[in-house]
């Protein structure tokens, strides 16, 4: 396989969005809401970590292997490509976990890690824009 970093995080975010999307229609039967989220805080949790998860994977994945066609540094790839997924993971766990006065520690691990990697994946794609395929 070319990009085996990049199928790697395709294929465990394709799992997630299963799960996620399980989770999302388990929700809806239980309140019979075909739409909406009837104020449901289960199916609306449900629903966004669904759409969040399906919001960030797919521009991760171009960068990663856009980045990767271009032979980008390929343990930089698996590190970033980590990062990313645990972040999609804490971020999960973090919109089921109760609210209080603020989003819980998982959700905003969930945050840092995911914007952090569009910047760290963004940057990097265009740097090897600008210094490698010219």
């Amino acid at each position: 396989m070319t990009l085996p970093v990049t199928a790697f995080v395709a294929a465990v975010c394709a799992l997630l969005l299963l799960a996620t999307a399980i989770d999302t229609v388990r929700q809806r039967l239980r309140v019979r809401a075909a739409f909406g989220d009837h104020g449901d805080a289960k199916l609306i949790s449900a629903s966004r970590s669904h759409g969040n998860l399906a919001e960030y994977a797919p521009i991760t994945i171009i960068l990663l292997g856009l980045l990767e066609t271009a032979r980008a540094n390929h343990m930089g790839l698996m590190i970033v490509g980590a990062v990313f997924l645990i972040g999609r993971v804490a971020h999960i766990a973090g919109l089921y976990a109760p609210i209080n006065d603020k989003p819980p520690v998982p959700r905003q691990i969930g945050v840092v890690a995911t914007f952090g990697t569009l910047l760290v994946l963004g940057a990097w794609t265009l740097w090897m824009l600008a210094t490698v395929n010219l």
